[in-house]
C-alpha cells in the first residue's frame, strides 16, 4: 500500500501497571462522572470531545482514516501499542490499554468458553485507540476515547456531560440541532455517523482486512462506546427493529468491559500465544493495513 510504514514495537513487550484505584471495585461505583479520582481530567477530556466532534469533523475524519495508508502491521504489534496509551476519559482506570483489554478478554474466556470469537472481541474492542498513539495517528484524546453519540442530530441529556453541548457548532443548527437532523425516522443503527473515535476507526480495520469474526461480535467493537444508545436507551426513533438484537449482545459485551477493571492484571506473555492463535484463525492475513 502506497505511503504506509511497517510499524515495529520494541520487543513485543508490555509492562505492568500499578493503579491507584481498588480492585474489585463495586458494580455502583463504575462510570462516577462527578468525583472520581481523575475528575478534572475526564471533564476536560469531555469538554474537548462535546464541543469539537460535529458532523464535519466525523466525516473529514472517516475520509482521513479510511483509507488505511496509516501503517502496515500485525494485529499483535498494534495491541503492544496501546502499552503506551491510558484512557484520559475514563473514570474507572490509570491501567495501560493493554491490561485492561486483556482483563476483558480473560473474564469472557471463562464465561463463555464455547465462543472463541468473543475473547477476541475483547482483545480488539479498544484497540482503535492506537489512533493517539504519537508513532502512529497523534490523534488528540478528545477525538479518540469516551462515550460516542450520533453527530447531524440534537444531542440526547443521557451522553455524560451533555451540558458541554452549548459550545459545540452543531448545538443550535438549523438542521444539526434537531431530532431527526440529516436522518430519517427508523433509519437503523448501521447508517447513523458516530462521533469519530477507536471504535467505528477499528470495526473498519476489521472488515477492510477481511476478519471473520460473526458480525455480533464487530457490532460489539463498533458500538460498545455508545452508551447513551445501549445504557441510557436514547435514539430510538433512529433505529429499526434489527437495531434490538444488536442491543442484547452489546450489552452482553459492555458487562465485561466495564466491570473487569478492578480485576488482578494479567499475565501477557503467558496469554500471548492462545490470543495469538485466534487472531491467525479470524484474520486471513497476518500483517493488515492500518
Amino acid at each position: 500500500v502506497r505511503g504506509t510504514t511497517q510499524m515495529k514495537t520494541p520487543n513485543n513487550q508490555i509492562s505492568r501497571v500499578v493503579e491507584k484505584f481498588p480492585k474489585n471495585k463495586a458494580t455502583e461505583d463504575f462510570r462516577n462522572y462527578v468525583s472520581s479520582v481523575n475528575q478534572d481530567r475526564v471533564s476536560r477530556t469531555y469538554f474537548l470531545n462535546h464541543t469539537q466532534q460535529t458532523l464535519e469533523y466525523v466525516l473529514q475524519k472517516k475520509k482521513e482514516f479510511f483509507k488505511f495508508e496509516k501503517a502496515r502491521m500485525t494485529v499483535w504489534d498494534a495491541f503492544v501499542l496501546l502499552d503506551q496509551i491510558t484512557d484520559e476519559s475514563d473514570p474507572d482506570t490509570d491501567s495501560a490499554q493493554t491490561i485492561h483489554a486483556l482483563q476483558t478478554a480473560e473474564q469472557i474466556r471463562k464465561d463463555h468458553p464455547d465462543l472463541d470469537w468473543f475473547p477476541l472481541v475483547g482483545l480488539l474492542h479498544d484497540c482503535g485507540k492506537i489512533l493517539a498513539h504519537p508513532s502512529f495517528g497523534s490523534e488528540p484524546q478528545w477525538a479518540v476515547v469516551g462515550d460516542t453519540f450520533p453527530v447531524g442530530c440534537a444531542h440526547s441529556d443521557k451522553i455524560v456531560f451533555h451540558e458541554f453541548f452549548v459550545e459545540n457548532p452543531d448545538y443550535d443548527h438549523p438542521v444539526y440541532g434537531t431530532e431527526i437532523g440529516i436522518y430519517e425516522r427508523e433509519i437503523g443503527l448501521d447508517n447513523l455517523h458516530l462521533s469519530w473515535g477507536h471504535d467505528e476507526y477499528m470495526y473498519q480495520v476489521c472488515k477492510h482486512n477481511r476478519c471473520t469474526i460473526p458480525q455480533q461480535g464487530l457490532n460489539m467493537i463498533r458500538y460498545h462506546s455508545f452508551y447513551p444508545w445501549h445504557t441510557g436507551n436514547a435514539y430510538q426513533h433512529l433505529l429499526k427493529e434489527s437495531d434490538k438484537e444488536t442491543m442484547q449482545w452489546v450489552r452482553l459485551f459492555n458487562k465485561f468491559d466495564l466491570y473487569t477493571k478492578s480485576h488482578a492484571n494479567p499475565d501477557v506473555l503467558e496469554l500471548k500465544e492462545y490470543y495469538q492463535q485466534l487472531i491467525h484463525k479470524y484474520f486471513p492475513h497476518p500483517v493488515l493495513e492500518w
